[in-house]
């Protein structure tokens, strides 16, 4: 079987073209290689990328790990142990290319049908268009760039009094239901670090929350999700019972972050060794109240809270 010490390191490849050579994104390369130093591709002379046979096959083995629920962290940290004894790894077999058809079907398009469904209270068409997302893009990209994108559409057209709260209800609760099966979906991982997430105290909306839920368990940690307007108290019992590594938590409203800060104080009383995490779309549009929540920020979305967790927690 050939390995990668065979294949050529010479570059010749855009990042462009490795996204299809890999299936995975332009955005998550980029970050790979900045976070966990997992490649050092050499530049063209008008300063873009390029990668050898080499690098895409190390990124083609990695992604298989992730895939199989190995946090990113820890798939390098191998992979450089096994570099470091001459240990290269196997080529993987190339993904089977994607057809043309799939390709011109970009995320938003596919956001926009799951909103026009989801507006018509069409079930089994919203439906269809999460198969068909889930076949074509990542989970990262199901979540943020479709659902997350439909659920910012619903928001804005309930705002503007173009969609009744019967319906915002129905498409809310249809996607909360979707993330809450994909987080069941994936294995309990026993060695992984356990991260508790959960909404601010009052908080009633969940969605924000259980995408980070979702993301975080594809990165490789165990994730239990607690739900929202839970009793502080019980919250701190459960957490001090099981100890996990982290806390998160998200709130959507001044009000229900600044109970974040109850959270902190029961934790500090009780002298838990947790490390507390919080976000939030309340956090972007008043920034000034991140001095007032004691913990660590998580950052202005969804994608930069699973990174700032990895960061926290390796």
């Amino acid at each position: 079987m050939t390995t990668l010490a065979e294949l050529s390191n010479d570059p010749r490849y855009t990042i462009k073209t490795v996204t299809t050579q890999t299936g995975i994104r332009a955005v998550t390369i980029r970050a790979w290689e900045n976070r966990y130093g997992l490649l050092n591709p050499q530049r063209s002379e008008n300063r873009y990328r390029l990668y050898s046979d080499r690098d895409v096959a190390m990124l083609r083995w990695v992604k298989s790990q992730v895939d199989q629920g190995v946090a990113i962290s820890s798939v390098v940290k191998d992979l450089n142990i096994l570099l470091n004894r001459g240990d290269f790894p196997e080529v993987l077999p190339a993904i089977t290319p994607v057809s043309r058809s799939f390709l011109q079907v970009p995320p938003g398009t596919l956001a926009d049908q799951l909103f026009q469904a989801l507006a018509r209270q069409d079930e089994n068409a919203a439906s269809d268009v999460l198969k068909q997302a889930n076949t074509m893009f990542d989970l990262t990209t199901v979540c943020m760039d479709v659902i997350g994108a439909a659920l910012i559409k619903i928001g804005e057209a309930w705002h503007q009094g173009e969609m009744r709260i019967t319906t915002q209800h129905f498409a809310s609760t249809f996607l909360q239901t979707k993330l809450v099966t994909l987080l069941q979906a994936y294995p309990s991982r026993r060695g992984a670090p356990l991260i508790l997430t959960a909404c601010a105290p009052e908080e009633t909306h969940e969605v924000a929350t259980l995408m980070l839920s979702v993301v975080l368990s594809h990165h490789g940690y165990r994730v239990e999700y607690m739900g929202s307007e839970l009793p502080i108290d019980d919250l701190v019992d459960y957490a001090r019972q099981e100890k996990p590594a982290m806390l998160c938590m998200s709130a959507t409203t001044e009000e229900t972050a600044l109970g974040l800060v109850r959270v902190q104080e029961k934790l500090t009383k009780i002298k838990l060794k947790v490390i507390f995490g919080y976000g939030g779309m309340i956090f972007n549009l008043k920034p000034e109240l991140r001095k007032k929540v004691p913990g660590e920020y998580l950052g202005e979305s969804i994608l930069a809270g699973a990174a700032r967790v990895d960061e926290l927690l390796e």
